[in-house]
Order: C-alpha cells, then structure tokens, then sequence
C-alpha cells in the first residue's frame, strides 16, 4: 500500500485511491455482507471488499474520503473499523488477539463443561438405574438445572446473547440470533414448565436444559478450536515479516554503530557477518558470501554475492561478510512489498466468495423462518405432547444452521494458498487469478529474461593460431572494453572473472554493425563479423563452418584476427536458465502447451526452441504484436499464460487470462501481472498451477460440505425423517453438529499448508 496521508480524519490518496481497515465483531459472511453494505452507503466509497478470515476491509474510493464516516458505518451496522497504517503492526495485533480469544473461549468452555455434566445428568435420569424419584421430587432437581444453567446464559454463552441483542437494534439476525434464539427459547420454555407445570397438559411439563447447557458449551468450544485453526492460516505471513532482522550494523560518523533496522537510511553503509540477517535491500560494494534467499524466492542453494551484486532484505547470510550499500528502506523494501502483496490477496475475493456472500445475506432470517414453519406444523399435527416436541423441532433447527461453515469456506483456503505460494516465491496479486492459474492450457514464455538469463554471457572460446585462450580472450577483451555493443560487455566480464588484466588499447576505431579495431602491445587486432574480417583482408576459411554452426545454436560468433592472420572465434549468447528444460517438460506434464514468444530472429528463437523442447515458436514478434498473439489464442477457446519481463510484455500480461511476471524484470511487467516470480526460476510456473489446482479442490470440498450440511441438516433438524423412521433430531446434536461443521472446513482449508511442490 501506498504511503498513507491522515489529516483530520481525512484520506486523500490520489494515485491508488484506497485505504484499508481492520474490522472487528465479525462471526459469519452474513456479517461481511453488512458490513460491506455499510462502507458503501458513505459518499465517495467506489467499492469495499470486506473479508471474514483476515477481518479486514478493502476501500476503493474517489476524491477524498471521510475515514471517520466510513468508522461510524461500521459502527452503526454492529462492528468497529480502524483504518490500517502499519500491515505488520496490525497483523500482530491480531495474532494476539486471536490467542487470547481462543484462551478466552476455552476457559468458558471448561466452566460450561463442569456445569453442563451435572444438568445432563438429571436430564436423563430417567434412564439411570440408580436414580427412581416421583414427578414431584424430580422437579427439585430440574429447578437445581434451571439454576446450573444461567451461567451458560451470563458467561458461557454471554456473546451469542449480547450480539443477537446488537443485531435486533439493527432490524438484523446473524449467527449469534440462531445460537441465543435456539438456547434461550429452550431454556425459557424449560423453566416455564418447571415454575408453572399446570399451564402444560398433564405429563407433558418436562423441561430440556441440558440442551441449553450442552448446546452452548459445544458451540463455544467449536468456536475456540476454529480460533485456533483460523490463527494458523497467516503463519506463513508471520514468518515472513520475521525475517527481517531487528537491528543493523552501519558506518557512521567514520564508526560502526548498531542501530533499529527501520531507522536505516538510503545510502548507509550496512555492514553484515555470518550468520545475520540482512536488514534492508542494497547493493553489496565490498566482500564475498554466499547469502541464502530461500524464504523469497523458495530456492534452497544459496546464491554467491560480491561486489555490485544487489542483496534483498530478510535473507540471511550464510558465510562471509560483506558491506553494501543500502538503496531501498523501510516500505520500499522487497520484503514489505512482499509482504503487502499477500496480505491484499489473501484478502480480495475469487469471483465465487461473492455469491456466497451474497447467499450467507438471506441464510439466517431464512433459517428462523423455517423454525417458526417448523414448530407451527409440528404444533399443529405433531405426536403428544405436542408442544414439547414442536419447540424441541424448532430449537433444533436454529441451532443446527451453520452460515460460519459457508463463509469461511473459500477465504480460508485462499488465505492459506496465497501464503504457501510466497512460500514457493511466488506472489498473488489477487485470488482471481489464483482461481484462473490451474485452469491454463497455454503457457507463453517470453524467450529474453524468462527462459533465458536476460545477459549475455561468453559461450565459446575457440583458439585457432598461435595465442592460447587466456591470451586470446585477454586481447579481445582490451579492444571490446572502449565499445558500447552488448557482445563486447560479456567479453569484458569473462575476462575479468577469469582474473585477466586487461591492457590498453589505442587507436581505437569502431565500425557500426560490423566489428571493432585496434592496437594492443603494438600488434594491430580486430574482432567482429566474418564480413568483417574478409574486408580487412583476413582469411576466414578455416572458421567458416565453426561460425555456421554456432549461428545455427543461436549464438552470436565474432571471430578475432592478430596482426593480419586469424587468432580465434569467440561466441556470446543469452544462456538459457539452467532449469529451463525441466520446467518446460513439467508443464507439458501438468497438460499444458508451451510457446516460445520473441522478438528475436528465427534462428536464435529456434535454437532456443530445441533446446527446450518446444515445438511451437512466434518469433520477430514486435512488442505491440505480442497481445495480438495471445489474443489469438484465446480466439481458439484456449485459457492463456502470458510470462515475460520487461515493458514490451506489459500489454501481453494485462491481455492473458492470467499475467505471469518474473522477479527480476521491470516495475512496469510485475504492475501488470496477476503473478510475480519471485526468484530467476520457472519452476514457480508449474508450483502455482499444482497448487491452484490442489486450491480448487479444497474450496469445492469446503463449499459441498457446507451446502450439504446445511441442505441436510436442516430438514433433518425439522422433523422431515419422523414420519418414516421416527429419527427426532436432539438439539444436543445439532448443537454439536454445528459446532464442528465451521471447525472441519477451517481444518480441511489448513490441509493446503502441508502441500509439497512437485519436482
């Protein structure tokens, strides 16, 4: 998120116009809904995207918006809003809070336990061998039940009674109505029959606390184990924020001095040993180590750094010590933005998440109307006593209804695979496009900087007179080092690896397209094209056939001539990444087609195309002619993946149906895309394809199982099975039922977490 500015309650953000809040008192999507509602209805707001698992708000506004109008909403609808200004700040608050609201609930469920055993015991004891009393000697005990149970009502269960209140203010029901209308009924029917017995037909005053007592006690504790699960979802989140380190060695004032990693400066000098974290991103200026980058980009070998190599805040460094020179601190981090991404995409809502929404809105004041259906049918025609069994019917209906399991069932699964993908070193900029990632059945992998290095690197080193390799790269390298062309920098740096001294050159002349001249320890060299070399008098034919079959790998050759006579052939290309080939072959595995798409000639495309195995090839594809391809393709039905990473792919990203930008491309591409890779690898490619698909499949399992649930639940709690089987639901178990349905969804959502990424 973009800096935020605040003045006097009022947000004004004119680049990215939104804001974002942490919403508190949410229990169910019928509660999002309201909520939803509620920041809409204030002038300016655009759109507002409430979520349930990560109890937070998304604002889209214009102009300027009334932070302080859109609280009072919220407030006015039942629940509080405060807007966010630190993600990491926020999201410990909430892990704490979430721990002490699971110790909270389990402390009332052990007090409803311990009460609730003594009210189940009279409740049933009739069916105890020990235990033979009178009608009237039995109603001591009941009233000794009636007594048990107000703690349930005042403590246990105090929240579903004290939200249902908050919600009839409000014209409104939720889940805290179904719980505290099913209990209190129960309860107040029980006593009314204990107190007034003759105001019932004869043997027909027999109360059921123990439904009160154990209702609430189950529906609590499932409320404790789903605080717990639903804590569990953000820990990859929490352990990301966790790697940057707390403090930071830098020079000042000529002096190394430790200081809090946030009041790092652009431009200080960091200074890291072995062992320690990296506090902030830069650009290393002395030293040598090997720093490993694992928990960012999901790849275990650690990556060599020296000097002007950039380093990523939150890496550790395994060996050496280096100093570097910091360029990006505090929000500008990698690892901020990191971190920012997923929280918003674990936050936003996949195109399903909103019809269940929309559906949770009606479920509850749909549920009450069945139970008062349910309990006027069963009154009316039901079997003796009447009144007994109908309200038994009625109870067990609003209890039994679970709109908790139905609105958790995507957020939670999303939450978990968003946080597993950056696990994996890949970022979701939006669940949409963590729904559409498993459903591709075209990649298209931009061939500079995606399947290849994106840098050209020296490649061939082929002496054919009397100098040696060394030699040979060491002269060219002297005359390539005063040229501007691309070649010449892989020239230069191979030489400069290999620890060459590099003399000087003189009389330097360059010919545009063709090659370089000069005079190096008085011998007259030049370097450049066959043509080249023929103009200057040289005899190519003993390098004619090497050059061919280097420009048929798609490499560009240059051959080298000392003093009038050929000295070599010197080849330089963009190497493919080194799991390039694997990741290709795992991709045509997961059934998916692959292209090559460049701007490059067809015989270095093609090169390029055989080495990976690709079989189709768009090549001299002009920029604004790459959208027009993927638009193709999608004109034959075919979902596409666009994955490139520079400016020229920004419009093939936004075109594709899922936008795949790599980590180490232009801000404009990783804007665009629907997904970033973190790291240089493809392998992240086919990690979120596997875990889209493993994604879907958990949300289709949440989403049966709630609707099933509730679909059968209900009219089994109505009394539909009676008539033919004599099944009567006891509200004990529907409490229980509903207790536990939202707590298996939470549980099947946190299976996601266990997901290995294949080879």
């Amino acid at each position: 998120m973009s800096d935020l500015a605040l003045s006097h309650s009022l947000y004004h953000e004119p680049a990215e116009k939104r804001i974002e809040f942490g919403v508190n008192g949410m229990h169910c999507a019928a509660c999002v809904t309201r909520v939803e509602r509620a920041i809409r209805s204030v002038p300016g707001v655009v759109d507002a995207e409430v979520g349930l698992a990560t109890e937070s708000a998304r604002v889209h506004f214009s102009g300027t918006l009334d932070v302080a109008a859109v609280q009072e909403a919220v407030r006015g609808a039942g629940y509080r809003a405060e807007p966010l200004f630190s993600m990491e700040e926020f999201l410990r608050e909430r892990e704490q809070e979430r721990e002490d609201e699971y110790h909270s609930l389990l402390r009332r469920f052990g007090w409803g336990a311990v009460l609730a055993l003594p009210v189940l015991l009279i409740g049933h004891a009739d069916l105890l061998p020990f235990i033979s009393l009178l009608p009237d000697r039995m109603r001591g005990l009941w009233a000794l039940s009636g007594l048990l149970t107000i703690p349930h009502l005042f403590y246990v269960g105090r929240g579903f009674f004290t939200g249902a209140w908050a919600a009839l203010r409000r014209r409104e029901a939720n889940m805290d109505t179904l719980v505290a209308l099913g209990t209190g009924s129960a309860w107040l029917y029980s006593t009314v029959a204990v107190a007034s017995p003759r105001l019932f037909p004869a043997g027909t005053a027999h109360p059921f606390y123990e439904a009160t007592a154990v209702v609430i006690t189950l529906v609590v504790l499932g409320q404790a184990l789903e605080a717990r699960a639903r804590g569990r979802t953000s820990r990859a989140l929490h352990r990301l924020m966790d790697l940057r380190p707390q403090s930071a060695r830098v020079i000042r004032d000529g002096g190394e001095v430790e200081i809090p990693a946030g009041e790092v400066d652009v431009d200080d000098v960091v200074i890291v040993r072995p062992g320690e974290g990296v506090p902030v991103d830069g650009t290393v200026e002395e030293g040598r180590s090997a720093v490993d980058e694992s928990m960012l980009t999901g790849e275990s070998m650690p990556v060599e750094k020296t000097a002007g190599d950039p380093v990523v805040g939150g890496t550790l460094n395994r060996s050496g010590s280096f100093r570097f020179r910091a360029t990006r601190v505090g929000r500008d981090t990698v690892l901020t933005r990191i971190v920012q991404m997923v929280r918003e995409a674990q936050g936003s809502k996949p195109p399903i998440q909103k019809l269940v929404d929309q559906v949770a809105g009606w479920f509850v004041p749909a549920v009450i109307i069945v139970a008062v259906l349910s309990f006027g049918v069963w009154y009316g025609v039901g079997p003796e006593p009447r009144l007994n069994f109908a309200t038994v019917v009625a109870v067990s209906v609003l209890v039994i209804a679970c709109p908790c399991a139905l609105g958790l069932a995507t957020p939670i699964s999303i939450m978990v695979a968003v946080g597993k993908a950056a696990e994996f070193g890949v970022l979701v900029r939006d669940s949409g496009a963590l729904h559409s990632v498993g459903r591709v059945s075209v990649v298209v992998l931009d061939k500079t900087g995606t399947v290849t290095e994106g840098r050209p690197a020296l490649t061939d080193l082929v002496p054919l007179g009397t100098l040696g390799a060394d030699e040979l790269l060491r002269w060219t390298a002297a005359i390539e080092q005063a040229s501007e062309h691309p070649l010449a920098d892989a020239v230069v740096g191979a030489a400069r690896t290999r620890g060459l001294d590099l003399p000087e050159a003189s009389e330097f002349q360059a010919h545009a397209g063709l090659g370089v001249a000069a005079v190096v320890d008085g011998r007259e060299m030049v370097a450049g094209s066959e043509r080249f070399l023929k103009e200057q008098g040289v005899d190519t034919y003993a390098a004619a056939s090497l050059m061919e079959r280097l420009s048929e790998e798609g490499r560009s050759p240059m051959m080298v001539a000392v003093d009038g006579e050929l000295a070599g052939v010197l080849a330089v290309a963009d190497p493919v990444r080194s799991d390039a080939a694997l990741q290709v072959a795992r991709l045509r595995r997961l059934g998916c087609e692959v292209i090559l798409l460049t701007g490059d000639h067809s015989r270095t495309a093609a090169a390029v195309a055989r080495q990976l195995r690709i079989d189709r090839v768009f090549a001299r594809v002009l920029p604004e002619e790459k959208a027009e391809r993927v638009a193709d393709l999608q004109d034959e039905g075919l979902p596409v993946m666009m994955v490139g990473d520079g400016a020229n792919d920004a419009l093939a990203l936004a075109r594709a149906d899922v936008g795949v930008a790599m980590g180490g491309g232009t801000d404009v591409a990783m804007e665009t895309a629907d997904l970033t890779l973190i790291g240089g690898s493809l392998r992240g490619i086919g990690d979120v394809i596997e875990l889209s698909r493993a994604t879907e499949s958990n949300v289709r399992q949440n989403l049966l199982g709630a609707f099933f649930y509730n679909a059968l639940g209900i009219p089994v709690a109505a009394g539909v099975l009676y008539p033919f089987f004599g099944v009567l639901l006891s509200p004990m178990i529907a409490g229980a039922a509903m207790a536990f349905s939202s707590v298996t969804v939470v549980a099947n959502s946190n299976r996601l977490r266990s997901f290995q990424r294949g080879a």
